[in-house]
């Protein structure tokens, strides 16, 4: 099982290209499903969960053609099956979303319960309820969804109980082969769910106000080919950007979307950086100076993201003062504060395990730790290299879920980082 090593200490300074968003490019392989002709899905990120998507469309029979740069080609006609696998859906919680589109075009699915992070629960009731709300009939037995329509999906209306990025993507695919107009409320917001609109209305779809409140999905008799760029992953631009202002340095990042990053790019700004960002760069400066300590809530966007909490309580464990962040989104999401006390850092949690209170500190210690999930992992990065000696970085097998060459990137930057290969 690989490794990261880290000698910390040196301050990040340079330049890099923000990758494409793995939560956009994921949910497009499942739309794609939704189409009689071939799509072109461009600016996909490397990743361990794309290649987990790509074998999952694979098992269902479906063509999939890459070429050098990352760019994918997707035949959904030359699909044979309609049952996605417990193997490979048990690995990545996006994989379930190929429940809907399946379904719409081809009136039957068989779909595993999803896996992913250890993050807490994370239900898909809000999922198969919209389905059923488009007239399917769903049936859970063995760990296994089995839905379908046999006259087709119908328009319908969703009101979801909370904001599910998810569930209003998901729903989003599946109307848009539904027989009249489906309404949903409650909707998510984030930049990823406006992308994937996009790519569906590329495709024919008729989708509109993704972004905001209410969606509205006119059902189309089929759709068809297109070719679509994915857009920045703002999680990780904000991860290089807050792990630079943690080292108190100075970087930009390129080709990502300022406006997809305002309420992370605020914080930032009471932590002392200077920042300055247009349409398609975002330059962070701390001047050497160490960071003053933030407090926040996660919410969903365009509130601060819980996709970022972990990085900016790397950044507090080093920072000026006190800083107390409560998240809101996902249960046991702080699995990372013991690991960080391991190196030194001052957190407390509350009783519910729901606040945080960091007390920063001058300097961290480094001190071999395990990665528990995706964020959680790449949060022991930044306190890695913001510590004094050596940090070892075990189970690593989940940043390569969600950053593509994170080492030489950061290498790029400055830091003393190599992987070890087991």
């Amino acid at each position: 099982m690989d490794r990261l090593l880290i000698d910390g200490g040196a301050v990040l300074s340079g330049e890099l290209r923000a990758s494409g968003a793995k939560n956009s490019a994921l949910k497009m392989f499942a739309a794609a499903l939704l189409a009689d002709e071939p799509v072109t899905i461009s600016n996909v990120p490397h990743l361990r969960d794309i290649t987990t998507m790509i074998e999952l469309l694979g098992s269902l029979g479906v063509e999939v053609v890459i070429d050098e740069k990352m760019n994918i080609e997707i035949h959904a006609n030359t699909i044979t099956s309609f049952k996605a696998p417990y193997e490979l859906v048990k690995t990545m919680r996006a994989s379930f979303n190929v429940l809907g589109p399946l379904l719409a075009h081809y009136g039957q699915a068989e779909v595993s319960l999803p896996g992913g992070c250890a993050i807490g629960p994370r239900p898909v009731d809000q999922h198969l309820r919209g389905l059923e709300a488009l007239g399917a009939r769903i049936n859970m037995s063995d760990g296994y969804v089995r839905a379908s329509a046999d006259s087709g999906l119908k328009g319908g209306h969703v009101v979801f109980d909370f904001r599910t990025v998810g569930g209003t993507e998901h729903i989003m695919m599946a109307a848009c082969l539904a027989d009249g107009v489906t309404i949903l409320e409650n909707c998510a917001r984030e930049p990823e769910i406006v992308d994937l609109a996009s790519f569906l209305n590329k495709m024919g779809a008729r989708v509109e106000g993704a972004g905001e409140d209410v969606i509205s999905i006119t059902g189309v008799e089929s759709m068809g080919g297109c070719s679509h760029k994915v857009i920045a992953d703002r999680v990780e631009a904000g991860t290089y950007l807050i792990a630079a202002a943690a080292t108190g340095g100075k970087i930009k990042v390129k080709d990502i979307n300022a406006m997809h990053l305002e309420s992370v790019l605020d914080k930032l700004r009471e932590a002392g950086a200077s920042i300055k960002a247009d349409h398609d760069s975002i330059e962070l400066e701390m001047s050497g100076h160490r960071p003053k300590a933030v407090s926040l809530v996660t919410a969903p966007y365009p509130d601060y993201p819980t996709d970022l909490q972990a990085q900016i309580m790397a950044l507090n464990c080093v920072a000026e003062g006190t800083g107390r962040i409560t998240e809101t989104i996902f249960e046991n999401r702080f699995m990372h504060v013991h690991e960080m006390n391991r190196m030194g850092a001052r957190i407390k949690l509350d009783s519910n395990n729901t606040s945080a209170v960091i007390e920063g500190v001058s300097c961290l210690k480094g001190a071999p730790v395990m990665a528990n999930d995706l964020r959680a992992s790449v949060s022991l990065v930044i306190a890695g290299l913001v510590a004094d000696g050596q940090t070892i970085i075990d189970r690593i097998y989940h940043i390569d879920r969600g950053y593509e060459q994170i080492e030489e990137k950061l290498q790029n930057l400055g830091a003393q980082i190599k992987r070890l290969e087991s």
